[in-house]
C-alpha cells in the first residue's frame, strides 16, 4: 500500500463503523422490538396534532411568507453583529478607528430599525388582515 491509499484509511474505517452502527441498530430493533397489532389509527400519519383530513396542499396567506422572509432578513443582519463585537475592542485601541467602528454600527442598526418600522407600518406583522 502506498501513502496515497493509507491517507484514506480513516475515512473508510469511519464509513464501515457508521454502516455497522446503522445496521446494528436496525437488527436490534427488529429482534428486541415488540410486535403489536397494527390498527388504522396507528398507521394514520401524524401531522402536528391535526387530523390528516382534507386537502393536502392548503393555501397559506402571503403574510406567512412575508413574515418568514422578514425573519430571515433580520436574522442574517443580526449575524453581522458578531464579527463587529469581536473586533470592537481591538479597534478601540486605535484612535483613528475608534469613532469609525462605532458610527458604522450605529448606521447599520439605524437602517435595520428603519426597515423594521417600515415593515411594521405596512402591516407585515399583522396576521389578521
Amino acid at each position: 500500500m502506498g501513502s496515497q491509499e493509507i491517507q484514506y484509511a480513516p475515512v473508510v474505517l469511519l464509513f464501515l463503523i457508521a454502516c455497522l452502527v446503522a445496521g446494528g441498530g436496525l437488527i436490534v430493533s427488529v429482534v428486541l422490538g415488540k410486535t403489536g397489532r397494527r390498527t388504522a389509527v396507528k398507521d394514520m400519519s401524524y401531522e402536528c396534532g391535526m387530523l390528516p383530513i382534507g386537502e393536502g396542499n392548503a393555501r397559506l396567506s402571503i403574510k406567512f411568507y412575508l413574515v418568514a422572509m422578514l425573519f430571515i432578513l433580520f436574522d442574517i443582519e443580526v449575524v453581522f453583529l458578531y464579527p463587529w463585537a469581536i473586533v470592537y475592542r481591538q479597534m478601540l485601541a486605535d484612535p483613528a478607528t475608534r469613532n469609525l467602528i462605532f458610527v458604522s454600527m450605529l448606521t447599520f442598526l439605524g437602517i435595520l430599525f428603519v426597515g423594521y418600522i417600515y415593515a411594521l407600518k405596512k402591516g407585515a406583522f399583522d396576521w389578521r388582515s
